[in-house]
């Protein structure tokens, strides 16, 4: 039975939306394309009519993955009190593909360290837009303090075994952005009251 085109971009959105959620969740090195195939739902053999490799996957997977995450909206507090919550700590596989795999990624061929880099890009100059009109002359300095210290809280927390300390850094990373005095410029009433 012949594919429609419909049907090969559908296939494509499967095979991406899966990849994307297994390499969050357990890293580019213990996920292989036939375990991705099968969350899709599709056979191994169907791999190939869409990537080149699974070096090629990667790449697209984290384009994928940037996308899907960057499209939730929300006020700016709203989304720091989302993005450092236990919720999102805990739910890797559905959460910020750079807290996810950056760690890695320096191992990743070009291709995937480029799709990589234009997601921190593009989420850097979308909270520069967001921070609030009070933030100071150099907004994207902000921005880019503000982005460092989201990840590299999360990153923090999912990696210490500790569950109070783990919330301890959430909590205070969440209360260090808010702070107008030694803040990094993302403060709003909303993360005030996280």
């Amino acid at each position: 039975m012949r594919v429609t085109q419909d049907q090969m971009r559908e296939n494509r959105r499967r095979i991406l939306s899966e990849a994307s959620r297994l390499f969050r969740e357990k890293g580019f090195e213990a996920v292989g394309v036939a375990e991705v195939m099968k969350a899709a739902g599709l056979t191994h053999g169907g791999f190939y009519g869409h990537f080149s490799s699974k070096e090629d996957l990667m790449a697209h997977a984290i384009t994928h993955a940037t996308t899907e995450t960057s499209g939730r909206g929300g006020d700016l507090g709203e989304f720091l009190a989302r993005y450092l919550s236990p919720a999102h700590r805990d739910g890797a596989a559905d959460g910020c593909p750079m807290a996810a795999l950056a760690a890695d990624i320096r191992h990743r061929p070009p291709p995937a360290r480029s799709a990589m880099t234009v997601g921190i890009r593009t989420q850097i100059d979308r909270l520069a837009e967001a921070l609030p009109d009070g933030v100071g002359a150099d907004r994207r300095r902000e921005a880019v303090g503000t982005y460092a210290a989201m990840i590299g809280a999360l990153i923090l927390a999912r990696a210490a075994d500790d569950p109070a300390l783990s919330d301890e850094i959430l909590r205070e990373t969440r209360a260090w952005l808010a702070d107008e005095d030694g803040g990094a410029g993302a403060r709003t009433d909303a993360t005030r009251r996280s």
